[in-house]
Formats: C-alpha cells, structure tokens, sequence
C-alpha cells in the first residue's frame, strides 16, 4: 500500500496534470472557433469550383485536358494523407490513417500500386513502420502559423508535378470533414482526374452558356487551380477537425483527471484516519500499561 507522502505527491502530479489539459481544452476552443469559420468559408467556393468545372465539361466536343480525362490508365494511385502536427487529440490521426490504409488494401488486392503522400508530423509517425517505402513525397507545416492558399499552392504543385512526370494515374485525398466538436468525419475525395458530378444541393439548369475563350482553355486553367482549391479546402476541414477533437479529448482527460483525483483523496483520507486510530489506541494502550 502507498504511503500517505507518496499518495499527496501523487495527488499533487494529477492535479497539475489537470490545470495542463483544462488550459489545453481552453486553447483548443479558441483555436477551433477561428478554424470552424475558416472550414465554413471555404465549402461554397470549393463547391462551385465544383460545379464550374462541371458545366464547363458539359461544352466541351473536342479533346477533354489530362487533369480531367486522366492518363487513360487506373494503374498507380497517389493516396494523399492530411494529418495534424500535434498529438494530444484522440483518435483523430489514427482515423485518418486508418481510413487511407482500407482504401490501399482494396486497391493493392485489385492489382493496382499505391504511393502516398503524407502531410502533417502525425500521418508519418504513424506510417513510417509498416509504409515508409510507399511514402514518396512528405509537407510540414509545423512553421505554420495561419493556413492559407500559400501552403494548397506548394502542395498542390508537388502533386501536378508528379502527374506530369506520370508518377501516378489517380489522385485521392484523405482528410477529415468537421461535423461539430463530436463528431468529424474521416472522408477520402478523388482530386485527379477531376470529378465532374455537380456537389450535393447543386440542379441541373436548362441555361446555355457560351463560353470566351473556349472551354479547353478554360480548363486548362481552372482544373490546376482546382486541385489546389480542394487541397485548400481539405487543410482547412482537417485544422477545425483537430481542434475539436483535442477539445473533446482534453475535456475527457480533465474530467478523468478529477475523478482519479477524488478517487486518491477517498484512499489518503482513509489511511490517514486508520493511521491516526492506530496511533491512539497505541497510547491509550501504552496509558493502561502503566
């Protein structure tokens, strides 16, 4: 049984361990109200990018550009995993990784090659052991401060370089979409070749467009850009996604903190009145003895 000076410094270590994960909850709180509203402006854009670009391939009669039409093979994917820098958010990470590593076992299962891209410190301590030779490129935002298009573009031009260099034939980015502070969904979107479908909420019209200049050279400019808009996108979903979930699991660690807390003192109280009992019936003892 512990001793009551190890039971108090035992008390003491949770207690600061409490005021650390209560001030990480307050934190990530701030943080997640900045990043939530980020994610929020985002989707609109993201999804008319969406439906552009799918109004724009309705027009299109002659050769369809690479980045929409793709190489013509379905041979190598480039599986594009978006984690966090930080630990310290429950399963978050693991969620993501582990959605990424379902999809690249039905692929390898169907015959095709899997690579991956890892951005974020996480997705890499996660994968190095078993992936670290599938991992053919690698981002670190840990100097970031502010997501922003800045970092889509660097990433995004890293990707449509290795098409070009016909690196792989499909492109799809794993991320996870925020819900709420529950909840956030891991979620897998092909990016290359581009999908077409209109986004959910998006109708059909019975207007005719003509288009200046002409749609191929339209797209050749948007779908690059378009890449980059849902890689922005899926940066943004994934910063207020692990806000919230450290949120949830710093206010899971606070509140187990406290319980163990309480569950210590019941155990030092005890021993200090058994302690203190056994001290008085010694002297009482020793009393009568005279």
């Amino acid at each position: 049984m512990a001793s009551l000076k190890d039971l108090r410094n035992r008390i003491a270590s949770v207690k600061s361990t409490q005021k650390i994960t209560k001030a990480m909850q307050m934190v990530a709180a701030a943080k997640l109200r900045r990043a939530e509203e980020a994610a929020q402006a985002a989707r609109p854009y993201a999804d008319r990018m969406a439906a552009v670009l799918a109004n724009i391939s309705g027009a299109m009669d002659g050769d369809v550009p690479p980045l929409m039409a793709g190489t013509g093979k379905d041979a190598v994917h480039l599986l594009v995993v978006f984690t966090a820098e930080r630990g310290l958010c429950g399963g978050f990470n693991a969620s993501i990784v582990k959605l990424a590593r379902i999809h690249q076992r039905k692929l390898e299962a169907d015959g095709k090659t899997v690579k991956f891209m890892v951005v974020g410190k996480k997705g890499w301590d996660l994968m190095r052991r078993d992936l670290a030779s599938k991992v053919v490129e690698r981002a670190d935002l840990r100097e970031t401060k502010t997501l922003g298009f800045a970092n889509a573009d660097a990433i995004g031009e890293t990707i449509l370089s290795l098409y070009e260099k016909g690196e792989f034939d499909v492109c799809t980015i794993f991320y996870s979409h925020f819900a709420n502070v529950i909840t956030q969904v891991p979620t897998a979107q092909r990016i290359i070749p581009a999908a077409v479908d209109k986004p959910e909420g998006e109708t059909g019209t019975s207007t005719v467009y003509e288009y200046e200049p002409d749609p191929a050279e339209i797209l050749n400019d948007l779908l690059p850009r378009n890449v980059k808009v849902q890689i922005l996108h899926a940066l943004l979903e994934n910063s207020a996604s692990e806000q919230g979930a450290r949120m949830s699991a710093m206010d899971n660690a606070t509140r187990n903190a406290g319980d163990m807390i309480e569950r210590l003192s019941i155990s030092y109280n005890r021993q200090r009145q058994a302690q203190i009992t056994t001290e008085l019936v010694e002297i009482i003892s020793g009393a009568e003895a005279l």
